[in-house]
């Protein structure tokens, strides 16, 4: 992929010619992306992120990034001697964490990234879930893992009330990239910072996107021998749970995967955001790289 030139003309009009059909198929189609981890930090992986961005545009695919950032928000508590306290893996969010959140994901991270896609050529546009009253959350109520009566306050943390896609729709229209951050804002118009992953399938779901991309920092999901499975139904991972073969971290990850894939996202795909042009490869050719949960 990095070297065209080493390519004979003939063999770049044949790569073109088979990505015509999904093209044809997915023209006109939203597809939400997930955007983080090494994808996210790597310049080359970054460039190569924002090409693809642009490139599903201009083939007529509506694109729309929501993005994390859990590194840069960490690395900025660090900058004010401020230490990260999380409770069942949520980061406790006081209202002074609050403020670094938002100018890290809505300062810093989105105005990168919106940067990045312009540079190649798109016309990106940065939001939060204030722009265009786009998401309405409330605090989330973070049950204790071993005792159901008990309750943890972890701070401006939120959950989403709902989503109101019309600004998303209004720049898809008219040729733009949205860029959208995790933070909303809840009825007292304070604000709450929602995992990105949450957002990203609730937007797929809201805007009934054809794909659901979670670029990670993994190749997919894998079976008990490290083999990449390529196609799971949500049948299939209910049983690879129990059995045990996705266990952990993993949970997490592919939580958000299979709500968007339950609640009408036709497929949602785990990419490897480690290989340079994933997101192309597994949209435009028969190539896998990750998994893709389908809906049934």
């Amino acid at each position: 992929m990095n070297a065209p030139e080493t390519l004979k003309p003939h063999d770049k009009a044949e790569i073109l010619a088979q990505a015509l059909p999904y093209i044809r198929k997915y023209h006109g189609k939203t597809m939400v992306i997930k955007y983080g981890g090494n994808a996210m930090t790597d310049p080359a992986l970054q460039q190569a992120f924002a090409e693809d961005v642009v490139l599903l545009k201009l083939v007529g695919i509506n694109p729309v990034v929501v993005h994390g950032g859990g590194p840069q928000i960490e690395a900025a508590l660090k900058r004010l001697g401020k230490e990260g306290k999380f409770i069942q893996g949520m980061r406790v969010t006081d209202s002074e964490t609050m403020e670094v959140v938002e100018w890290v994901l809505a300062g810093e991270v989105q105005q990168d990234i919106v940067g990045l896609i312009n540079q190649a050529g798109g016309k990106a546009v940065g939001l939060t879930g204030r722009d265009g009253g786009l998401m309405r959350a409330k605090k989330l109520k973070l049950v204790d893992l071993a005792d159901a009566s008990k309750e943890h306050d972890v701070g401006q943390v939120g959950d989403i009330e709902s989503i109101d896609p019309s600004v998303v729709k209004a720049l898809q229209d008219d040729a733009f990239i949205p860029v959208v951050s995790p933070i909303g804002f809840g009825l007292h118009n304070e604000s709450y910072n929602i995992n990105a992953d949450v957002v990203a399938s609730k937007l797929a779901t809201v805007l009934q996107a054809e794909k659901l991309l979670m670029l990670t920092n993994i190749s997919g999901v894998l079976d008990k021998e490290k083999n990449l499975l390529t196609e799971l139904s949500i049948k299939d991972i209910d049983a690879l749970i129990a059995d045990g073969t996705i266990s952990g971290g993993m949970i997490p990850k592919i939580a958000g995967a299979i709500d968007a894939a339950k609640s009408g996202v036709k497929a949602v795909h785990i990419i490897d955001g480690r290989v340079p042009h994933a997101m192309l490869l597994e949209i435009l050719t028969e190539q896998a790289f990750g998994t893709m949960i389908r809906s049934h």
